[in-house]
């Protein structure tokens, strides 16, 4: 910057999402936001003309430029910095439609995000959406963000939390179909994501993490009426987790527990399936709901909402969840956790 103070802002690498969405569209309206080129330096990783088409549809005053990684990204306030890794054709892009081509795309740009996050060149990962179908298409068994950031990192366990204003949810399992889900609801794997949950949350600047795990079941089974569940595994990993000094009540119905949450009695809930734990999110505070994955080696926070093909290309999408998930990135970055966010 050429005033001989040291830069202390982090570097987040912003990944533009399947360029067939909205995705590009909210990224360059939040690069467009002074606080963020105040609070961090921003790699776009993606796609050089998306990102130019994106900032002529949305009108933000930005210029877009091509640079050759971290180090020369987010000096000026005024332009969208971009890694371009050359792996999409300008017409291979078909806004509002499904692509193998784009979606092959997403997946590659996230794959070098990550692979700058383990070799310490950002300092964390905001993510725009990806199209699971267009990723499918395209080949990929590992079809969202955090399964193929598992993969390429080698972390052992991870998990996705959203977030909207105080509310955290962590999801015992996502992307998985309601009926293969409950067969998930076990409890080995209920107390590795209370643990994960709690040294995760020390960790974000929480001196006793407060968790509540919800129940699976209506009523939380009404005494075994509807299901052993919560008998035979949720009840069992609460105990145990208890003994290990974590935190941790339930199973508490799910029809409770989540307003307990907002009320302040927990700082975490622990859902048992993806739409148990959406829902309550997204109602609660939709567009400033974020994901941030716990385990990974690195910080990854991302958009809670998805491409939105039905408003692709028309300037009118949303960047509040893309503004949140970058300040998020940078609080996590700097060591400033989740207490005070």
């Amino acid at each position: 910057m050429g005033t001989g103070v040291p830069d202390l802002r982090p570097t987040i690498a912003i990944t533009m999402g399947d360029p067939c969405g909205i995705g590009p569209e909210v990224v360059v309206k939040a690069l467009a936001d002074p606080r963020v080129h105040t609070s961090c330096r921003a790699l776009v990783v993606g796609n050089l003309y998306a990102i130019q088409r994106a900032v002529e549809i949305t009108g933000v005053p930005l210029r877009v430029n091509e640079v050759d990684g971290p180090n020369s990204a987010g000096w000026d306030p005024e332009q969208v910095d971009v890694l371009d890794i050359r792996n999409l054709n300008p017409e291979d892009i078909t806004v509002g439609k499904i692509s193998p081509a784009c979606g092959k795309a997403a997946m590659e740009w996230v794959t070098k995000a990550g692979e700058l996050a383990i070799a310490g060149q950002v300092a964390g990962l905001a993510t725009a959406p990806l199209n699971k179908e267009a990723a499918s298409l395209a080949g990929y068994q590992s079809i969202g963000h955090m399964e193929l950031l598992q993969e390429l990192s080698g972390a052992e366990t991870v998990a996705t939390m959203l977030l909207a204003k105080n509310l955290r949810v962590i999801h015992l399992t996502t992307h998985r179909s309601l009926r293969l889900a409950c067969d998930y609801v076990k409890q080995d794997r209920i107390l590795t994501y209370l643990q994960l949950t709690h040294d995760s949350f020390i960790g974000y600047g929480f001196d006793h993490p407060r968790i509540a795990a919800a129940a699976l079941n209506p009523h939380g089974s009404d005494g075994g009426l509807m299901g052993n569940e919560e008998a035979d595994e949720i009840a069992p990993a609460v105990a145990q987790a208890r003994e290990r000094g974590i935190d941790v009540v339930g199973p508490i119905p799910a029809d409770v527990v989540f307003h307990q949450a907002i009320q302040g009695n927990y700082d975490a809930v622990l859902a048992m399936f993806h739409d148990q734990g959406h829902i309550p999110v997204k109602v609660y505070g939709f567009e400033e709901s974020i994901t941030a994955n716990l385990g990974l080696p690195f910080v990854r926070t991302s958009v809670d909402h998805g491409t939105a093909f039905d408003i692709a290309g028309k300037g009118i999408a949303s960047a509040v969840s893309m503004l949140e998930a970058i300040r998020l990135a940078v609080a996590l970055a700097q060591g400033n956790g989740l207490a005070d966010f």
